[in-house]
């Protein structure tokens, strides 16, 4: 998948997720305020208060909101978000967000009295005395607010593994069969030296962000970063399905190579990583109090991690063991080739590993 087809692809994601939050949200708001408020004694609405005709415009509101919301977001993340400091980010995002708000208010009520025949005042500056604008801007802050939770939960503990946390899935530890990858970059301590450490940092962060926008392509958690590796997972399935366990990290490879001429320019080389594959059935735990997280305990675990170790070994870019390899389909994309059965630190059987070429 090209690099214009994985950013629509994203867009479209975030499009949906904008759109039905927006519209939900918006939609509440007006049941909130005015569902009922005309049948309450001494109290008196306007003919534009029925909720008939408020709770379809203010749904249709939340829709272009959405709409806006899922573009700004959007342009934002692609060509802001690792540019600047999180607190100018959100500066400029609420100025954005704000102008964006009187342009949809304006054009929503435009659209209302077109629809029903109504007076409701929208003329240039309506929006700085009108009580109803508001409120329904705090209202779109604290909204705001809920979903870039949602966002930040799901960014830290991984896509899906929120709600599940939400639910109290894994305060007991539950049996799970997954597939892990570890991802570390070669000739890290060379590299280190040469760059220095803001320098190296540097170089970490972008390869990384690069990975950020592989991962989704190939259904890949990301479960940990460790100075610089990064630990990726799969439910076992979905591991398999389409080879994505393998076609990540040629996907990955291939963004570096890709960026090449960008690496070598600003930090004087061009980095790669290194594999290691391995699957099975371990346990999964919520640990801690105070930085709560998702932890995986088990074999599955600590043989991907020295698979990986092995690269270096035998000079190969990637190393998956014979059982994970034995439950994938290979197709003519790809050449498998066996290495031999190797005792693994801290083991007392010999695990069969092979490596895996590209055709591409």
């Amino acid at each position: 998948m090209n690099q214009r087809n994985r950013n629509l692809r994203a867009f479209f994601k975030q499009l949906g997720q904008s759109i039905v939050f927006w519209s939900v949200a918006m939609t509440l708001f007006a049941i909130f305020r005015y569902y009922g408020l005309s049948a309450e004694e001494g109290i008196t609405t306007g003919e534009e208060h029925q909720e008939s005709r408020v709770i379809p415009i203010f749904g249709l509101f939340g829709l272009f909101i959405g709409l806006m919301g899922a573009v700004i977001e959007f342009l934002l993340d692609k060509y802001l978000s690792k540019r600047v400091s999180i607190g100018f980010g959100l500066f400029v995002s609420g100025v954005i967000y704000f102008i964006s708000i009187i342009i949809i208010s304006t054009l929503t009520l435009e659209l209302t009295n077109t629809l029903y025949g109504l007076e409701i005042n929208n003329d240039k500056g309506w929006w700085r005395q009108d009580k109803t604008f508001w409120v329904v801007i705090i209202y779109i802050n604290l909204a705001a607010l809920v979903l870039s939770f949602i966002q930040i939960a799901n960014d830290k503990f991984g896509k899906g593994v929120f709600l599940k946390m939400l639910f109290g899935k894994y305060k007991e530890p539950k049996e799970e069969k997954r597939i892990f990858m570890f991802l570390d970059l070669k000739s890290s301590t060379a590299i280190a030296e040469e760059l220095g450490h803001l320098k190296y940092s540097q170089l970490i962060q972008d390869c990384f962000y690069d990975l950020n926008e592989v991962v989704p392509d190939y259904d890949a958690e990301i479960y940990q970063y460790v100075g610089d590796e990064a630990v990726l997972s799969w439910p076992y399935q979905k591991g398999l399905t389409n080879n994505n366990c393998v076609k990540l990290f040629f996907a990955f490879r291939q963004k570096l190579l890709e960026k090449k001429d960008y690496y070598s320019v600003k930090y004087g080389t061009s980095p790669q990583f290194k594999a290691g594959l391995h699957g099975g059935v371990l346990m999964v735990a919520e640990v801690g109090v105070v930085k709560k997280e998702v932890a995986y305990h088990g074999d599955v675990i600590n043989t991907s991690a020295r698979i990986q170790a092995e690269c270096n070994k035998h000079k190969v870019p990637i190393l998956i063991s014979e059982k994970l390899l034995n439950d994938l389909k290979t197709d003519n994309l790809f050449v498998t080739k066996y290495l031999g059965d190797v005792l693994l630190k801290g083991k007392q059987k010999k695990v069969n590993i092979h490596t895996v070429l590209t055709n591409a």
